[in-house]
């Protein structure tokens, strides 16, 4: 009898499962993700996926990572000027942070996902030792490091996702602060703040947070 069992599939990766698994969570959102319905759009049977993915979970915590990698790429290695000396660490901070929210926006599907699943794999901790490796190079102690780092990050997923609004799978029917019309006569700063959005520019308030952030972290004393 002929074997059954689903083999790899000639050109398929583990890259080109991910991409296809980004582009479906950009569409459909998180929850409609399935093995099966992947291996549709990769026109393969479900199993063939397992070849390149261990698990559901296994790809999940691969889209995390295939964000994150994307974010920090072009990062430099290291946050001073010159090899060896401590220097300013905080324009490395910002553009980290800038790289990450700029990726969640381009593939807001990811946002749930990145928001309750940690860095796990090899390739990631990799990542996170690069970091760190640039942050206590430029002078800061290794449990700061690991502060910004954290504090930054937790920072940006969390105003990105109040940024992205709707993340894709979500109930059309789910306010959006725009439909909120406060009562002036009640509500009136709030009212005016609707009118004027004044306070509403998501990037400038991005931007100005971060920047609290790391002049926080800068001038409080090492540890």
């Amino acid at each position: 009898m002929a074997d059954r069992r689903a083999r790899p599939k000639a050109g398929l990766s583990r890259d080109k499962v991910l991409d296809a698994a980004l582009d479906f969570v950009d569409r459909e959102g998180v929850a409609a993700l399935t093995m099966r319905k992947l291996g549709t759009e990769l026109g393969v049977e479900a199993m063939t996926l397992y070849h390149h993915v261990g698990n559901k979970g296994e790809l999940l915590d691969g889209l995390v990572g295939r964000v994150v990698h994307r974010a920090a790429a072009g990062l430099p290695q290291d946050a001073v000027d010159s090899p060896g000396t401590a220097g300013d660490w905080t324009a490395w901070a910002r553009a980290f942070a800038s790289r990450l929210r700029a990726e969640l926006l381009r593939h807001p599907g990811v946002l749930p996902l990145i928001a309750t699943r940690p860095l796990s794999s090899a390739d990631d901790l990799d990542l996170m030792e690069e970091w760190l490796t640039a942050l206590t190079g430029a002078g800061l102690g290794l449990g700061r490091a690991m502060d910004v780092i954290n504090a930054l990050a937790a920072f940006t997923v969390g105003h990105t996702l109040a940024e992205a609004g709707r993340t894709p799978g979500e109930r059309a029917d789910a306010p959006d602060l725009d439909d909120v019309a406060p009562d002036p006569a009640r509500f009136p700063l709030l009212a005016e703040v609707t009118a004027t959005r004044a306070g509403l520019d998501f990037a400038e308030r991005f931007d100005r947070t971060v920047d609290f952030i790391l002049a926080g972290y800068r001038d409080m004393r090492q540890e």
